[in-house]
């Protein structure tokens, strides 16, 4: 395996994805369903507006009756809550306010500014056409319509469409539930301290705080050392958990202390792959538990959060049902800098983004990019793409990028 060549990027992408099924779905209350994704397909259950009404504060009018310099006579008054019960007739009119019903009758509205009023006599000031500032009957939706597809994250405006069309429960995608195990001698949680040769895990939070954005549950299992029986409890506790994912971090390498794939090999994984042509991320693992999927990441920092945005937020898109779970999420942009010509592996570089050209962002790598330093990571906005090969490149050209904003969407 050793020898094997280095997966393309997207080869292996494919095969993460490849045979993912949408979880099984839930009931919620709207209260709760901000980040969910619908499971199934949701229709109005009532037409928006449902009667014609005005948009605009001012006086509902027969258009016809409104040559500039007619008095008309007052009759009433509609306000929303508290529609006008009669119907206009020739040169009357009716006090109307935003989001009122059209009396029966009139077919536009005079607005107040151009109106004067003495009394119950009203003097049009500038003439009004038919429909003019009348929010109709069905303009923004009808019962019966399909508005929100299977697959659609539920941000605000999605909650507060699906409250018009008159839903207080949604049927949701359950969460994937995501297990993140750190592992290693050297590891330590926040707080304590450290030997001194040892550091302080950060990988694992930032990988279930990147889960959680997503749209899945994470759960922490702590640190494992570097010994199998640790290991294996901590596989243990995955299933216990009944994880659709288990997200490992370190010891994906060859050295005498990587023992995560064997100890995932001796607790019954079936190996998808191991090793990928992408830097950083190298000697990332794949496989499968019965149904939980496993993926063992690289230990060193920014190497765990590159493989999260590439294989682990599709992943749990894909399992929360999202159609476009495997669209490639890169952008175009403008390179700031000169970038030298790239070797066998996809590199995603750590970035700024300095400005715009040509409509584009202007992306300019940092000098150093050792994949261990993390305040490289969050003082960059994207990942400069480098394609296998690809051959040196001047400021100015164009490029691809990936905005680190997928970190948290």
């Amino acid at each position: 395996m050793a020898g094997a060549p280095l997966l393309p990027v997207e080869e292996a992408l494919r095969r993460v994805l490849d045979g993912v099924r949408t979880l099984e779905s839930e009931t919620v209350a709207l209260t709760a369903a901000g980040g969910r994704t619908l499971a199934s397909d949701l229709a109005a259950r009532r037409t928006q507006p449902p009667w014609a009404n005005s948009a605009m504060d001012g006086y509902a009018v027969r258009a016809a009756d409104t040559p500039a310099g007619a008095v008309l006579t007052l009759i009433g008054e509609s306000a929303a809550g508290q529609a006008f019960a009669g119907a206009i007739g020739p040169g009357q009119t009716v006090r109307i306010f935003t989001g009122a019903p059209i009396p029966d009758g009139a077919d536009a509205i005079l607005i107040q500014e151009n109106a004067s009023a003495e009394g119950a006599r009203i003097t049009v000031a500038e003439s009004v056409r038919p429909g003019q500032f009348v929010r109709t009957a069905g303009l923004d939706f009808a019962a019966g319509q399909t508005l929100l597809k299977a697959g659609t994250r539920l941000g605000p405006t999605e909650v507060a469409l699906a409250a018009a069309m008159n839903h207080a429960v949604v049927p949701v995608v359950r969460r994937p539930r995501v297990a993140v195990l750190a592992t290693g001698d050297e590891l330590v949680l926040p707080g304590e301290n450290p030997g001194q040769d040892q550091i302080v895990a950060s990988n694992n939070f930032a990988i279930a705080a990147a889960a959680e954005a997503y749209g899945a549950e994470a759960h922490l299992l702590g640190i494992a050392t570097d010994d199998f029986a640790s290991l294996e409890a901590a596989i243990g506790r995955a299933r216990d958990l009944k994880a659709d994912v288990l997200v490992t971090i370190g010891g994906a390498s060859v050295g005498d202390h990587d023992l995560v794939q064997s100890a995932l090999a001796k607790d019954g994984m079936t190996l998808g792959f191991w090793r990928i042509a992408m830097r950083p991320g190298k000697p990332l693992i794949f496989g499968s538990l019965g149904s939980m999927r496993i993926l063992g990441l690289p230990g060193n920092p920014v190497s765990s959060i590159v493989c999260t945005i590439v294989f682990i937020r599709p992943l749990i898109r894909a399992l929360l049902g999202d159609p476009g779970a495997g669209i490639d999420p890169s952008e175009a942009a403008i390179l700031g800098a000169d970038m030298k010509e790239n070797d066998l592996r996809q590199d995603y570089v750590r970035s700024r983004i300095t400005g715009r050209q040509r409509g584009l962002p202007v992306v300019e790598p940092h000098p150093v990019q050792d994949s261990s330093m993390l305040a490289v990571l969050a003082a960059s906005q994207a990942l400069t793409i480098r394609a296998p090969f690809a051959p040196a490149a001047k400021a100015g050209e164009t490029c691809r990028m990936i905005p680190l904003r997928l970190l948290t969407a």
